[in-house]
């Protein structure tokens, strides 16, 4: 059998070592980059981390005794993703700088076209392609015009100097706020351009010790129950709260939320421009130990008024103020439904995925398409992006995937995709469980699709964890 793996961000590393592993080793790894570690090598701003603690963002099987922070910076997390690749015999898989762009299910293998030129068959398609990868770019009129350096955050420019400079951010999320702590300590000036005020979950970020960090080394088992018990919390503590906006765990996070922000921010006015006027996680919960301190230095700046457009000296807001800028950063997320695309997929029977999501994107358990077979996505469309550790998910996911894989490996099944009646049932029963959501509590979120449902998982991570433990053939079409 062979396989291909569209992407080497955490969850394709994480599909080359597991087919490794099986005893696969007939696979590459397409990736348009040139390093392994998707998200983590594209984002390279000032204060990058994840929100994540790290000896929870870990794979299971290769914990870190080493993490400096309990939330690590982000170039400590792709050089993770790098000496993981390395160790465990991924790199010589990887295809770097060859970006896939077309996928078509042809006579029973997936032929794979890629932008060099390159052709390959395979029996298997394993797309990994992530979620946060295509920046989203709004236009702001007469951006063009601007004589300082513009950039989104997920494309840094780093030749262009910060310090005793004024910088602009557009946007509130996590990407703007941990800038914010980072930039304002070393900026002229700095003015942070809020469309929608963030709740503030309030979070130290302690380092280890050397004698932590010895005793994880002497003491694999000391990292497993860290990691176990960081599971356990996470899950028990905020995933499965967020399935009921009125539960104590959302309750809870709300009133911290409150707290973090009654009893940090000095100035009333201020105050009430940073407060929401939504429940804390309804959007993506944003963590941070410094960003109420750092928006209230006297060179930091909340910049409330609407952006009216950008002139080449800085960026006016409806007030008429002129807002000067030496530096505009654009810190405006990113366009979540892309998945695989724009990648060309063509499944069974000559269908588009283009075509069959041209609604929304759609997938059986994040998985599997329908008339798309042996084509199976980690962290697909509508799975636990804003719930758990996607780590976490990627190896629920594959372990289930090898499952599929096994089937057509032992010659049971030649082809296998999920039913229309299955998927089509799922996500009628996820549309209607999404109602009752923290994410369906009202606000403007990039967890909403085009009918304001949320797209992500709105169960418990108990129930993802049983669905995955096994798939149900039975919603599978399998071609012999």
């Amino acid at each position: 059998m062979r396989l291909a793996i569209l992407g080497a961000g955490m969850a394709g590393v994480l599909s080359g070592i597991k087919l490794r592993e099986a005893g696969h080793t007939d696979f590459t790894i397409y990736e348009k980059g040139d390093s392994v570690g998707g998200t983590w090598r594209e984002n390279t701003y000032p204060g990058l981390g994840c929100d994540v603690p790290s000896h929870l963002y870990s794979y299971s099987f290769a914990l870190n005794p080493d993490w400096s922070h309990r939330f690590s910076p982000g170039p400590e997390i792709h050089a993770y993703f790098q000496r993981v690749a390395l160790e465990r015999g991924v790199l010589p898989h990887v295809r770097f700088g060859d970006e896939v762009v077309r996928c078509a299910f042809e006579e029973g293998r997936w032929r794979i076209a890629t932008r060099s030129g390159h052709r390959d068959e395979v029996d298997v398609v394993i797309a990994a392609t992530g979620v946060l990868h295509h920046p989203r770019i709004p236009h702001f009129e007469g951006i063009e015009s601007f004589r300082g350096a513009s950039f989104h955050s997920a494309r840094w420019d780093h030749a262009v100097p910060l310090d005793g400079k004024r910088i602009g951010v557009i946007g509130t999320g996590s990407t703007a706020v941990q800038m914010t702590g980072a930039l304002v300590p070393r900026v002229a000036h700095f003015s942070l351009f809020q469309r929608t005020a963030q709740w503030i979950m309030p979070q130290e970020n302690p380092a280890y010790g050397e004698e932590e960090k010895a005793a994880f080394r002497e003491d694999p088992k000391l990292l497993d129950t860290v990691h176990h018990d960081l599971s356990r919390l996470f899950a028990e503590g905020f995933a499965s709260g967020l399935t009921d906006m009125n539960s104590p765990a959302m309750q809870a996070i709300q009133q911290a939320c409150l707290a973090n922000l009654e009893e940090s921010v000095r100035d009333p006015e201020l105050r009430e421009r940073l407060r929401p006027s939504y429940q804390a996680a309804c959007k993506r919960l944003v963590i941070s130990p410094n960003f109420y301190e750092a928006i209230q230095q006297p060179n930091a700046e909340l910049v409330t008024s609407p952006i009216e457009r950008v002139e080449p000296e800085g960026v006016r807001t409806a007030d008429g103020v002129l807002h000067a800028l030496d530096v505009l950063v654009l810190a405006t997320g990113f366009q979540v439904d892309r998945f695989m695309r724009p990648i060309e997929v063509v499944g069974r029977g000559g269908v588009r995925l283009d075509d069959y999501w041209e609604k929304r994107p759609l997938a059986y358990l994040s998985i599997s398409i329908p008339d798309f077979p042996n084509l199976f996505m980690l962290n697909g469309p509508n799975g636990p992006v804003g719930n758990f550790s996607l780590i976490e998910i990627a190896e629920m996911q594959l372990a289930y995937v090898m499952q599929l894989i096994e089937l057509r490996e032992q010659g049971r099944a030649r082809e296998i995709s999920a039913t229309h009646e299955a998927t089509l049932a799922l996500e009628e029963e996820r549309v209607e469980a999404a109602r009752n959501t923290i994410w369906s509590s009202g606000c403007r979120s990039w967890y909403l699709d085009d009918r304001g449902v949320p797209a992500t998982w709105p169960w418990t991570f108990d129930r993802f964890r049983e669905e995955m433990a096994r798939p149900k053939l039975e919603s599978y079409e399998l071609v012999s």
